[in-house]
């Protein structure tokens, strides 16, 4: 997966930030009848990437399988998954568009219908090949993806085709959009290969670092795999709310800057950082507090309870970094922010590379408090400088670690002892988290006028 998200970085380039700031800023500037022929230069740029991307894929994957996944696992699903990069990038530019309209509930639906597709196809394809042996299940993995990502890119391009045929658009062969593109893109794109060049590097680095601290190669892919397979999926399943508002941002702050309404992009995000501090501190508190019971119950397994209450603390720095990165990218700096996970990955790469081998597991985790803590603090500084933001610290961050603290003081004693109890225990502590911010006045009337 490291390797087939490097391709998937080349294959998309940037085209669905590009597409939704293109498309943004034309409606601020009144020019919807550009806004087709902005988009058809957008899918043109994808589809030449996207194939490009997997005719590189497939035929470097002989040298990828043996040179840099250590013949751990054979050529053939990264083959395979080379044949999903096209729709993939393709889709990447409608989305971009879709979220630029406002109409993000088609691009919601088929991100939905595409997960239903690859559960049913993984599933019936890992019942029929594992019997076979792990190399089939991998293929089993990758098979069921390619098919979701054709599925999904039917549909929203079938989605896309009845809304463009909707809007009274005027091909106006004069307005050159392919230098827009490309300003956005290309810098997105170095960047971007950049980071994930070195993001692959960091994710197979790590389990070959970690025996030289003198464990077994499958215990050291095993606690890997704890942390990032089991423990961050699931303190990190929440954020998929914060992951699509941070997507919506893009188009809404690219409009707002386009007609230089400042007044309006600092009132927006001082009201979207306190909601995003007071929701990312309920999710740690929730994580924090009932680590054990969710471990038992989500995977029957105790161990994990450890690494996700010790990696708790780090979900307001992720998902309040989310959504700055989102109003970045809408305030046109995406650049920066790609400068920042470079460096950030930079950072991470010379720790793993020093640490682990001394320290094991623990060094993994202090390098994912070293990079979060870098790549948050230094996003929200950027933010600050950009925007004169003045962070409201007794509202942002006081008050809802107070009441998170007093919580955990109070529930820790409490064991559920099924499913249904530990839901009941969760909504009532969410209830008393959100009864404390009011009575802290924390929240205010006010704050719900936008």
């Amino acid at each position: 997966m490291s390797v087939y998200m490097l391709f998937v970085c080349f294959a998309s380039s940037g085209v669905n930030l590009a597409t939704s700031r293109i498309v943004s800023e034309q409606m601020a500037y009144g020019k919807e009848d550009g806004m087709k022929l902005a988009v058809k230069k957008c899918i043109n740029y994808s589809l030449f990437m996207g194939v490009t991307s997997a005719i590189l894929l497939f035929l470097f994957s002989p040298f990828i399988s043996t040179y840099w996944l250590h013949s751990k696992v054979s050529a053939m699903p990264l083959r395979i998954i080379a044949f999903s990069l096209p729709f993939l990038s393709i889709s990447s530019s409608i989305n971009g568009y879709f979220s630029a309209i406002r109409n993000v509930k088609k691009t919601a639906i088929a991100q939905v219908f595409e997960q239903i597709i690859r559960i049913y196809f993984v599933t019936f394809f890992i019942n029929y090949f594992l019997p076979s042996g792990i190399e089939y299940a991998c293929i089993s993995l990758v098979l069921g993806g390619t098919i979701s990502e054709i599925c999904s890119f039917l549909l929203i391009l079938f989605s896309y085709n009845r809304d463009i045929r909707k809007k009274k658009c005027v091909m106006n062969r004069g307005d050159n959009y392919t230098k827009q593109i490309l300003r956005i893109t290309l810098p997105i794109a170095f960047t971007s290969y950049v980071r994930s060049g070195l993001s692959t590097l960091k994710q197979i680095l790590i389990p070959i670092r970690l025996e030289k601290s003198g464990i077994s190669c499958e215990k050291a892919l095993s606690q890997y795999g704890m942390i990032n397979g089991m423990a961050m999926p699931l303190i990190m399943f929440p954020c998929a709310f914060i992951s699509s508002f941070s997507m919506l941002l893009i188009p809404e702050f690219s409009y707002l800057n386009a007609k230089k309404s400042y007044d309006k992009i600092n009132f927006a995000i001082n009201k979207i950082l306190k909601f995003c501090f007071i929701f990312s501190f309920l999710i740690m508190g929730v994580f924090w507090c009932f680590s054990e019971e969710l471990s038992n119950s989500i995977y029957s397994e105790a161990n994990v309870s450890i690494f996700i209450k010790v990696l708790s603390p780090l979900i307001v720095l992720m998902y309040i970094d989310n959504v700055v990165d989102g109003i970045l990218k809408g305030l046109d700096k995406q650049v920066a922010v790609m400068g920042i996970n470079i460096l950030d990955l930079f950072t991470s790469i010379t720790f793993i590379y020093f640490l682990l081998p001394i320290q094991g597991i623990k060094g993994y985790i202090v390098v994912l408090f070293i990079s979060e803590i870098l790549n948050g603090l230094v996003s929200l500084f950027l933010l600050i400088k950009e925007t004169n933001l003045k962070i409201d610290f007794a509202n942002w961050l006081i008050k809802p670690c107070f009441a998170i603290f007093v919580l955990n003081l109070i529930f820790r004693n409490y064991s559920p002892s099924s499913i249904l109890e530990l839901v009941v225990q969760i909504l009532i502590f969410c209830i008393c988290y959100f009864a404390s911010i009011v009575l802290f006045r924390g929240l205010v009337k006010s704050d719900l006028k936008f």
